[in-house]
């Protein structure tokens, strides 16, 4: 099956468990609108093709892990909208969730997603007790403190912050969650994977800090120039658009070269090439030249 058809689906089974009949109305629309419809799924693409290059042995346990890992992805961005942070009003080409649902059930979507993405691990690794409480420490650490996503967010209220060290907790280490519960999922080591992750995190921020001075909100589906108005690091800022577009290219090449050894080596980065070339939106460099 398509990756992208195995994580819509698996997105769905788990969402619908959540809108069961007890679910308050608004809170069930909530969390379908912060899902869907698909964002890009970079990173759940991720858990699939590396448990994939590694043998893709148990299916079930990468399609939960990819699963939970796009409802943490989903609410870190209903919950980065929020007034109290970016006090975005778009969202994937649509109203923030805050702004169509109102900031209480926001909070609570966003919750409810997080607390759903461990939901889906358990249901997916039923049967096999050390994987699963891999798969749970992964992606908790990815999401949680010290240096998970949480933290990431926690550095915008700091009054000084490196842009490395803010880059590699708020999107690097989701990134580096997905390269490793896909290949936990697969059996295979995954500390070998985290920095295929780290480095692939390391793009696409950088990408996004490009999109954020030099793109327009159509192009992104979301609002433009927050980080300047909001005074968050931005290496596009600080190295000026060309550098940062030279460093963008030299991370690629780092993360292609950081795929270890696996049965599925040459198509997987051949796959990452070509994902990476998403990263930015059509169009962009030739306008910002």
């Amino acid at each position: 099956m398509d990756l992208g058809i195995r994580i819509e689906k698996a997105l769905d089974v788990a969402l619908t468990k959540a809108e069961g009949a007890d679910c308050p109305p608004g809170l069930a629309a909530a969390l379908r609108y912060a899902v869907f419809p698909a964002g890009h799924r970079i990173r759940p693409r991720l858990v699939m093709a590396v448990s994939e290059a590694c043998g893709g042995s148990d299916p079930d346990a990468a399609d939960a892990a990819a699963a939970a890992i796009e409802f943490l992805h989903c609410a870190s961005l209903v919950h980065d909208d929020l007034p109290c942070f970016d006090d975005a009003d778009e969202r994937r080409g649509k109203p923030s969730v805050h702004r169509a649902f109102g900031q209480p059930v926001a909070v609570l979507a966003g919750d409810a997603l997080i607390v759903l993405a461990f939901e889906t691990i358990a249901r997916g690794v039923p049967g096999d007790a050390r994987k699963l409480g891999g798969l749970v420490r992964l992606v908790g650490q990815a999401v949680g403190a010290p240096a998970g996503i949480c933290a990431g967010q926690a550095w915008e209220s700091e009054p000084t912050v490196s842009v490395a060290a803010y880059h590699r907790a708020k999107t690097a280490s989701l990134f580096a969650g997905a390269t490793a519960a896909g290949a936990l999922a697969a059996g295979a080591d995954p500390l070998a994977w985290r920095d295929l992750g780290e480095r692939l995190g390391e793009a696409y921020q950088v990408a996004d800090d490009i999109s954020d001075i030099a793109a327009t909100s159509e192009q992104t589906g979301k609002t433009s120039n927050r980080d300047s108005l909001l005074g968050r690091p931005n290496v596009a800022h600080e190295m000026g658009l060309d550098e940062a577009l030279a460093l963008l290219d030299r991370t690629v090449v780092e993360a292609i070269a950081a795929v270890p050894v696996c049965p599925g080596q040459a198509q997987l980065r051949a796959a990452i090439l070509l994902e990476t070339k998403r990263f930015l939106p059509a169009g962009l460099v030739r306008t910002a030249a």
